[in-house]
């Protein structure tokens, strides 16, 4: 099974350049798009209540995720930090704590869990997805690099830095790569500054899909389309889920293209 379709190999993909690097300075907009859209983001239909884990990105705490489960938390859902202090990548114990925390959740609620994971959480989200698929009602990420060569983004050596661990196991991102057995959607931006874009696309399955807004990667989690992506994907019946359709209005502010369909500059990060 491929799991990328753009017309550069894996192993070619660059990180960001400089002028997106750059970019991520709009994060503090983008957290103030998300007060000045509170009003419109509160007559968003409430959720059923069922339990959402959110974790953090590389290098941060559960601090930087209180915007998205406030809101979480606003409509209607009962969200999780994920307790670990700062995520300084998988080391001894960290997923074995996830796993516990969401048999835990799940036990308390008699309800399956949805993982939200911010980057690096993504991963987390992912491979928790993998173990545990019957405790699990879907996985969404943002900016997550879970394709392409980990060294890909401008965080691998601050990755290996933090963490004491290689980002270059051919063995363990083989199965990264690997999507969840459940719904599975990927938020990413073209403009991300961190992350190649291209390793933060599923492969075309029926359970998986990729959402595309412009956004920051600093600032993903507290943007306020991601809040609405996140809620549309919450909402989706556990047993009969769907892929999310950029029609209407919506075409304006969001992609659902899929990854084969990319125009032929897209093959390399700028």
């Amino acid at each position: 099974m491929r799991f990328r379709r753009t017309d550069a190999p894996i192993s070619d993909l660059q990180p960001p350049g400089l002028l997106k690097l750059a970019l991520e300075g709009r994060a503090p907009w983008e957290f103030a798009a998300l007060l000045a859209a509170a009003p419109w983001l509160r007559q968003l239909p409430e959720g059923d209540g069922h339990p959402v884990i959110v974790f953090p990105g590389l290098g941060v705490s559960d601090f930087t995720t209180v915007p998205m489960r406030n809101f979480l938390k606003d409509r209607g859902y009962e969200p999780h930090p994920w307790r670990q202090g700062f995520n300084f990548g998988p080391r001894d114990g960290v997923l074995e704590a996830c796993a516990e925390q969401l048999q835990s959740v799940h036990q308390r609620s008699g309800k399956p869990v949805s993982l939200i994971g911010w980057s690096l959480g993504g991963i987390y989200a992912r491979e928790l997805a993998k173990l545990h698929p019957d405790l699990v009602r879907c996985v969404i990420t943002l900016g997550s690099p879970f394709t392409g060569h980990p060294r890909a983004t401008n965080a691998w050596r601050f990755f290996e830095l933090v963490s004491g661990l290689s980002s270059h196991d051919p063995e363990v991102m083989e199965d990264v790569r690997r999507p969840p057995p459940v719904p599975t959607t990927s938020i990413y931006s073209r403009t991300d500054g961190v992350v190649a874009w291209q390793c933060s696309v599923n492969p075309e399955l029926p359970h998986t899909e990729n959402i595309e807004i412009q956004a920051s990667h600093v600032g993903m989690g507290m943007h306020p389309l991601a809040m609405y992506l996140i809620a549309d994907r919450l909402r989706q019946p556990a047993d009969a889920w769907q892929p999310f359709h950029a029609h209407g209005a919506r075409r304006w502010f969001f992609k659902t293209r899929p990854a084969g369909q990319a125009q032929a500059g897209d093959a390399q990060a700028a």
